[in-house]
């Protein structure tokens, strides 16, 4: 029979927005800054975990298979199995899932997952044309042909492709992720005000949490080498209003597009790590469970409307468990822009979406936006890919825990068409 799989603890790094250049950590620096603390408060040793997954999308070539990296870094010892999955933006999230599923059927007790990104660290790509040339120059024999090599250079060869650009490419469609945003959102009707509005509200709902104090079980004060800390998301923008952002122009698709980078997700560096255990696991150690996970769903469907993913994942969900939009009392949603979170909410009120493509009777109906990203979210904390999945779970857990709800669902929509969810319940 399949085992009770527990949350019993987590902790991330705070967000980091990218400026002008690399950030004070990679991806590992990330991971181990917000492990070690996380670690040493544990009743165990950390060498006591099965195995370590973690979730990166833009791993760096000094640190291929970041997950081991981080492992040893954190002093879980050489005999620690480490590996590193790949979903886009659900990386963090399939970390969870395929730690979940180990011990779901019994084959580990206690493994530590994970995601972690650091965008600001997304390489310079050389032009192919440019590879190309340097490749004939190095296999020329003799001064002359190399003198004829070298010749045939051109400018645009020493012109570097910005690696996130194409990264945020769906190589399929060859849109954007903020032009499959505007398909979604001229889809379902979605407005530039009701975008502008529902980011300022996460904004507002960001600041809240931290001037209440809501995020200090969660997020842990990274050190940098400098000697500088870091102990708080930094992209938050209090002051934000409909009417401030409504002065920013369209970014994907100009004049008239919905997406902006004010209603948008920030391009940010951060980690966060979740501890999932056994009953023997909690047994063993003392542990005291936050939550359990009672199901997860991966979902996919045309590249071009990505942003649609969570309606699918999340609605195959509640049919399995036989639970409706109301039944769920909290949701983290990833805001991957605000027009594709509301254009999530239109198409789960749409009669003919339900119909066609969910296979209900009728219209999901319309979920409360109060139990919706109720501490903010990637408008106003940032959408580290590999990370953010994992962050939603951990914020879902303990937003559940202050607010005393039993059921809640995270959800993110997937570069390249995909989405995932996952059914978390309090203990």
């Amino acid at each position: 029979m399949a085992r009770p799989v527990f949350i019993v603890d987590g902790s991330r790094t705070p967000f980091l927005k990218a400026r002008s250049g690399p950030g004070p950590f990679t991806p590992v620096d990330l991971a181990v800054q917000c492990g070690r603390p996380l670690l040493a408060r544990q009743p165990f040793a950390p060498d006591a975990f099965d195995q370590v997954i973690l979730g990166c999308v833009n791993v760096i070539a000094d640190e291929m298979n970041p997950a081991r990296v981080a492992a040893l870094r954190l002093g879980m010892g050489e005999k620690m199995v480490a590996f590193t999955v790949q979903i886009n933006c659900g990386s963090g999230m399939q970390s969870i899932d395929t730690a979940y599923r180990y011990i779901r059927e019994g084959v580990s007790d206690l493994i530590l997952a994970g995601g972690a990104e650091a965008l600001s660290h997304a390489p310079l790509v050389w032009p192919q044309q440019g590879v190309r040339w340097f490749a004939g120059l190095a296999g020329a024999k003799g001064i002359g042909a190399r003198i004829m090599a070298a010749l045939k250079v051109k400018p645009s060869y020493f012109k570097p492709i910005i690696g996130l650009e194409r990264g945020l490419t769906d190589p399929i469609t060859e849109l954007n992720m903020g032009q499959t945003a505007e398909v979604v959102g001229h889809l379902f009707g979605v407005t530039r005000a009701q975008s502008d509005a529902y980011a300022a509200q996460s904004h507002r709902r960001l600041a809240k949490a931290q001037s209440e104090g809501w995020l200090k079980g969660e997020v842990e004060t990274a050190f940098a080498r400098d000697g500088k800390f870091y102990d708080h998301d930094d992209g938050v923008r209090p002051d934000s209003t409909p009417e401030s952002l409504a002065k920013l122009r369209p970014v994907f698709e100009r004049p008239w597009g919905k997406v902006t980078a004010g209603n948008s997700s920030q391009i940010t560096d951060g980690a966060s790590w979740v501890i999932l255990a056994s009953e023997e696991a909690v047994a063993k150690h003392g542990l005291t469970p936050k939550a359990v996970i009672l199901d997860s769903q991966w979902s996919a469907l045309d590249p071009g409307i990505m942003g649609l993913g969570p309606v699918l994942s999340a609605t195959e969900l509640l049919k399995r468990n036989e639970l409706t939009l109301s039944d769920i009392e909290t949701w983290e949603l990833n805001e991957a822009f605000a027009t594709q979170v509301l254009g999530c909410l239109a198409a789960w009120n749409d009669e003919k979406f339900c119909k066609e493509i969910l296979g209900l009777d009728g219209a999901a109906g319309e979920l409360d936006q109060s139990k919706l990203n109720v501490d903010g979210g990637a408008i106003s904390l940032g959408h580290p890919v590999g990370c953010s999945g994992n962050r939603i779970v951990l914020h879902l857990v303990n937003a559940m825990k202050r607010l005393g709800t039993r059921r809640g669902i995270a959800t993110e929509c997937i570069g390249g068409g995909q989405g995932g969810a996952m059914l978390i319940e309090t203990v």
